[in-house]
């Protein structure tokens, strides 16, 4: 599901509500609705948004007793800076991957599907929520470091509050020679205004226009 669709459906409360009840177990609606305190008619509405999004599924029991369950795991993040809105949504990458091989991780974490007891069980839910700790403190870094880097292209350029313009067009032109179109194309922002940031950007002698497109200006 598209991920500003994800954030719109989350804005209401109580959607956000059943989900942390359903995460704890399977529900029925009369026990969502004395959860939330509301109407059945209004959890119905809301668990249909959900089943539609394909956060939720349900399933009957013998009594006939329809549950609703948590469909599968989803992460949605959210990043904003002065610089930048971005969010992003992503299911679990495939079991095959193996993350102990990447350097910048210090946890070892066992092979999920070979044989533990309970206590070993344990550890390693313990050891998987330090390193979604470990993670989260990553990315709080990467992004204050790119909110550093952007207030330096900032004073580098002197883009004021269009700071962020121009480091995305700075970032596309120095992928490859590109056209005004092709630019604005990839820094989804209207031709005009692309062409307006590219000439300033030439006049302070950091990109500069050849046959095949701009492109970054170098040191003679």
């Amino acid at each position: 599901m598209d991920s500003a669709a994800l954030l719109d459906l989350l804005g209401n409360e109580n959607r956000r509500r059943i989900l942390r009840l359903l995460a704890r177990k399977p529900c029925y609606v009369t026990e969502i609705s004395e959860y939330l305190g509301v109407s059945p008619k209004a959890v119905i509405e809301h668990l249909r948004k959900l089943e539609a999004a394909g956060l939720i599924e349900s399933h009957t029991d013998d009594q006939r007793r329809k549950y609703f369950h948590i469909a599968r795991n989803l992460r949605l993040e959210v990043n904003v800076s002065p610089y930048g809105f971005a969010t992003k949504s992503a299911y679990p990458a495939s079991k095959s991957l193996n993350l102990n091989r990447c350097s910048h991780l210090t946890l070892e974490i066992q092979d999920a599907d070979e044989d533990h007891d309970t206590d070993e069980l344990l550890s390693d839910l313990a050891r998987l929520e330090e390193l979604e700790n470990e993670l989260s403190l990553a990315q709080r870094y990467v992004q204050g470091r790119m909110t550093d880097v952007l207030e330096r292209i900032t004073e580098a350029v002197g883009a004021g509050q269009d700071s962020g313009m121009y480091a995305d067009v700075l970032s596309a032109v120095k992928q490859e020679p590109r056209g005004v179109v092709e630019l604005a194309n990839a820094v989804d922002a209207p031709p005009g205004m692309v062409e307006e940031v590219l000439v300033d950007l030439q006049e302070n002698g950091l990109v500069t226009h050849e046959p095949e497109g701009w492109t970054l200006a170098t040191d003679d």
